[in-house]
């Protein structure tokens, strides 16, 4: 299994419908902010209970030289 180095973790989580909605839009606004993170791995993380959904996506990147 090959190791990815990363020196950096972006983590965008959210309970609430409406951010889910918008949570691409908020990840490509990081994106399009941070153009020197070179995402190598992501991971996306979804729990809930009987109340509340609870969605993560979590950016691992490095920082472009």
């Amino acid at each position: 299994m090959a190791v990815t180095n990363f020196t950096g973790v972006k983590v965008f989580s959210t309970t609430l419908a409406r951010d889910r909605e918008n949570m691409g839009e908020n990840i490509t606004k990081w994106l399009k902010e941070n153009p020197n993170a070179d995402v190598v791995d992501k991971t996306v993380t979804q729990s809930s209970d009987k109340e509340f959904h609870c969605l993560t996506i979590t950016l691992f990147y490095r920082q472009k030289t």
